[in-house]
């Protein structure tokens, strides 16, 4: 592993133990204001994996964002052994920070069974190579841009995206709530399953609530536009890596009461549907002030 960025990931998701059942992750400010919320998800993971027998795969992860997290601090994270069961394993996990909860989740996890399987079928998208990567902001349009943006924009982080439907997010034109984008980790992983699902868990916050966006010509760019995760689901159907690539085939059903609900299918490039992923998130457009 030679990129200094993902080793940066694999470190984050890497928790020092405090207690059997208490451990504490360090914090990453990578230009969003608060704590990306996919760290908090990989971050909650780690901690519930520690505690389980690694004959049982994690298979759902539900979670409720309660408190923004705060970039400068690290955060504690307290796993409830619910429930060992013959085949099943469930755990709760609290995510503290400054003393509060920020975040409420639960994971599941099973031994490996045979069974009866089907899925639906991937989307017919052109491959990753036939599709660019995303052009960089030109530099006037950038500086217009709070600093804080201007860093989660201009950086590289450890995972690349090609956009089957590329959009402008600074000129963002009404399309239908779908989309789709191929990603996958900028450098090679370690073979540990337990890692890769962290980091899948990581990467699934990326582009989802954005798909609520499509219909209405909004970007999370825009002074008025106000976006953050709610809650956040995903299933683990079949193995997988992050250093391939993978498909994120997203939707979003519905939008009201300034919320909006995603849903998003993950596949490999041969196909196989590795997760699925549910998203509500916060949804408010505020009124523009009137001209002085």
């Amino acid at each position: 592993m030679s990129n200094p960025i993902v080793g940066e990931l694999i470190d984050l998701l890497q928790l020092e133990r405090l207690e059997e059942n208490l451990f504490r992750g360090q914090s990453r400010d990578i230009g969003t204001k608060y704590v990306f919320g996919g760290q908090v998800l990989g971050q909650a993971l780690s901690a519930a994996q520690r505690t389980v027998d690694p004959a049982r795969a994690v298979h759902s992860l539900h979670a409720y964002f309660l408190r923004a997290g705060d970039i400068e601090a690290p955060i504690v994270y307290e796993v409830d052994r619910a429930r060992d069961g013959h085949s099943f394993s469930v755990r709760r996990i609290v995510a503290i920070q400054h003393g509060e909860v920020i975040l409420n989740a639960a994971a599941s996890f099973q031994i490996s069974e045979p069974g009866v399987e089907h899925q639906l079928s991937m989307p017919d998208v052109p491959p990753p190579e036939d599709l660019a990567p995303p052009p960089p902001i030109p530099a006037d349009e950038l500086a217009r841009i709070p600093v804080k943006l201007q860093r989660w924009l201009g950086r590289k982080g450890p995972f690349e995206f090609r956009h089957v439907y590329p959009r402008d997010e600074l000129k963002p034109a009404k399309r239908p709530p779908f989309q789709q984008i191929w990603f996958r980790l900028s450098g090679r992983a370690p073979d540990d399953v337990t890692t890769h699902r962290a980091m899948l868990a990581y990467a699934s916050d990326f582009h989802l609530i954005g798909t609520a966006t499509l219909p209405h010509g909004i970007s999370y760019l825009q002074h008025n536009v106000q976006m953050a995760s709610l809650d956040h689901a995903i299933w683990f159907h079949r193995p997988f890596r992050v250093d391939d690539w993978l498909l994120y085939a997203c939707d979003s059903p519905s939008a009201q009461g300034a919320r909006g609900l995603t849903r998003g299918m993950i596949y490999t490039r041969d196909g196989k549907l590795i997760a699925s992923t549910a998203q509500e998130g916060l949804l408010r457009v505020l009124p523009e002030a009137p001209a002085p």
